[in-house]
């Protein structure tokens, strides 16, 4: 796991205070916040670009996108959308985010990235993450449009350059082999230095225009344990827990908690969580309270049957860590040889 020792620390104590200390059932680790729904891309894999027009043009004010993370208490934010660069105070939300202490990842293509850069400011408590979902041909192809790759590349070596924390997010898909999921973590993690590497099997979006490429529970699991094969796991700076990265091989098993990685967007808080919408409530409180967090899940409702996704089984691994000595003992090694790596 290779998150940031300070980070990490933050993290945890955040996790303790609010299982130990408080005696919280349900909290959230991170706030997936979607400023906008509006993409310069058309990724087919993707079920957000799908809004009418009129929502398409939409823009979250500054002050209502800070106040759901500050309402939710959470340590983490990831702003997402849509392209969070097209938001033209995405400068601002950011910049209160980061005044306010909350680690802030904004996840983006990277095609408004070089141009946009100078509006941003280097902080151990912020980060771009940008998309990268195989070399070349294969990630230009599942963004339907060429020359994405090569810009993504050009835009993470420039924010390198400047002093930022550049870290990605992958997404693969059942026209993925082992080795391609190799060969784009090896140029990631030994090429593009990237500080942190997360990666998620392809969730079937409802409304994703392509719905023939996700992959279900056994090819996920077959796929990723011949990946992790051969040492290469423990090389890559994969930012999710060991438990995580168990579970997407096969060798652990647990159950959703989508609550603890709620989804805020110009609709509101989105229940149950970033890849399913069964409705909208305007507070947090009532999310965590009004919702039936019993009925969702693999066994549960049918449209969680193939979802592996790190948004509903990365915080169960987390808390798992929590509740294991053995496994927190094994996380915290995993993190001092990672940051050493770096």
């Amino acid at each position: 796991m290779a998150m940031p020792l300070r980070q990490t620390v933050r993290v945890a104590s955040y996790l303790f205070e609010q299982k130990m200390v408080r005696r919280r059932e349900k909290f959230p680790l991170i706030v997936e916040l979607e400023p906008l729904f509006a993409c310069n891309l058309k990724c087919e894999g993707c079920g957000k670009i799908q809004h009418p027009a009129g929502v398409l043009k939409q823009r979250m004010p500054v002050a209502q996108a800070v106040g759901a993370v500050l309402e939710s208490g959470a340590p983490m934010v990831s702003i997402a959308g849509g392209e969070p660069l097209m938001h033209p105070q995405i400068d601002e939300i950011v910049r209160q985010l980061v005044a306010k202490k909350k680690y802030v990842f904004l996840c983006t293509n990277a095609l408004l990235l070089r141009k946009k850069i100078d509006k941003f400011t280097p902080s151990p408590y912020f980060a771009f993450t940008v998309h990268i979902d195989g070399m070349r041909e294969r990630h230009d192809e599942s963004v339907a449009k060429e020359g994405t790759f090569d810009e993504a590349v050009e835009a993470i070596k420039e924010a390198k350059r400047r002093g930022f924390r550049v870290t990605t997010n992958s997404t693969f898909f059942n026209t993925d082999t082992p080795q391609t999921i190799i060969e784009v973590l090896n140029f990631l993690n030994d090429d593009l230095q990237v500080d942190e590497m997360m990666l998620s099997p392809a969730y079937a979006y409802e409304k994703a225009p392509d719905q023939d490429h996700f992959l279900g529970v056994e090819q996920t699991r077959e796929l990723f344990k011949k990946a992790f094969g051969d040492g290469n796991r423990r090389k890559w700076r994969l930012n999710h827990s060991p438990l995580f990265l168990d579970f997407l091989e096969g060798k652990a098993d647990f159950p959703c908690t989508a609550w603890a990685i709620p989804n805020y967007s110009l609709f509101g808080w989105q229940r149950p969580c970033y890849l399913m919408a069964d409705g909208y409530v305007p507070t947090y409180k009532e999310l965590i309270e009004k919702t039936d967090w019993d009925k969702y899940g693999r066994g549960k409702d049918e449209r969680c049957d193939n979802c592996m996704a790190h948004c509903g089984y990365e915080p169960t691994a987390v808390l798992a860590t929590m509740g294991s000595l053995k496994e927190s003992l094994r996380a915290a090694r995993e993190t001092v040889a990672s940051n050493r790596a770096k």
